[in-house]
């Protein structure tokens, strides 16, 4: 199991709030390359990836979110080890997924066992509603290696602004095995989140670990990376996302909720806006 050291935020005075500690040294701004994808694919080797995190003593509910906020419950946040990857079209992965606000053992250790699979899987990040938890929390590493990098947690995350300026680049996701396609994505944001103490904090992301952040956080409104995709890439995939469908209903005996031939994409277009 991922063994992590917690962070809290009067030891930090301006480092990486929700990192776990790990070989690389925390800076209040960090920089590094690494290979992009979900599960692992390719290089990414253009830009840089930034962070540039603040923290905060008190912060008013702002940001971007489409759906109406509930608080988890004891029940909500329940799971049983080992975790597994929900894979679509499984209605896991479109329900809401509600807000954490108890910053307890049963919280790390669902984290632990988030990591844990992400590397398994060979996976750079992974929200909760990915292993059945259907709450607000995601776990990322753009190293990709348990020995290497960072491993970011982060809480209730929220998007404040994202930039103009974005860029088309192949992803991946744990929850559709082997389907990789080109996404549409800002290529910068800023972001408010908690810590796994519950500590608030402001944080700017660029480059690689924007986009994994991007991809997770889709994930936490019930939105999936093909949602995102034009009409024309979609079509690329169809085959594959049927397959995915059939395979659900062999093994659950249920109807898929979700049928790509019968549907056109969904109106998630680049940004955060309603979907």
């Amino acid at each position: 199991m991922a063994r992590a050291t917690w962070l809290h935020s009067s030891l930090l005075s301006g480092a990486l709030l929700p990192i776990l500690s790990h070989q690389m040294a925390i800076s209040p701004s960090v920089s590094f390359l690494n290979r992009f994808g979900y599960p692992a694919r390719r290089t990414y080797s253009t830009n840089h990836t930034r962070l540039l995190v603040t923290p905060v003593q008190a912060q008013p509910k702002r940001g971007i979110t489409s759906k109406a906020e509930e608080v988890a419950s004891v029940e909500d946040l329940r799971f049983e080890p080992p975790l597994k990857i929900v894979e679509y079209p499984d209605p896991i992965l479109r329900a809401r997924n509600k807000r954490i606000e108890t910053f307890d053992d049963n919280l790390k250790k669902l984290v632990d066992e988030m990591i844990e699979v992400m590397y398994k899987t060979d996976g750079y990040g992974l929200s909760a509603p990915q292993v059945g938890v259907n709450v607000q929390l995601m776990v990322f590493n753009s190293a990709g290696e348990e020995d290497e990098g960072q491993e970011i947690v982060l809480v209730n995350p929220k998007v404040n602004k994202y930039s103009k300026k974005t860029r088309l680049f192949e992803e991946g996701c744990l929850s559709f095995p082997g389907i990789y396609a080109d996404v549409e994505r800002p290529e910068s944001l800023k972001i408010d989140a908690q810590d796994i103490n519950g500590a608030r904090f402001t944080v700017e992301m660029s480059g690689l670990t924007a986009r994994i952040f991007q991809h997770e956080f889709d994930h936490l409104q019930g939105i999936l990376f093909f949602d995102r995709m034009t009409e024309e890439v979609l079509d690329s995939i169809r085959t594959e996302l049927k397959e995915l469908e059939k395979k659900y209903e062999e093994k659950t005996g249920l109807p898929s909720s979700e049928k790509i031939e019968m549907q056109t994409r969904r109106k998630a277009a680049v940004g955060f806006g309603k979907s």
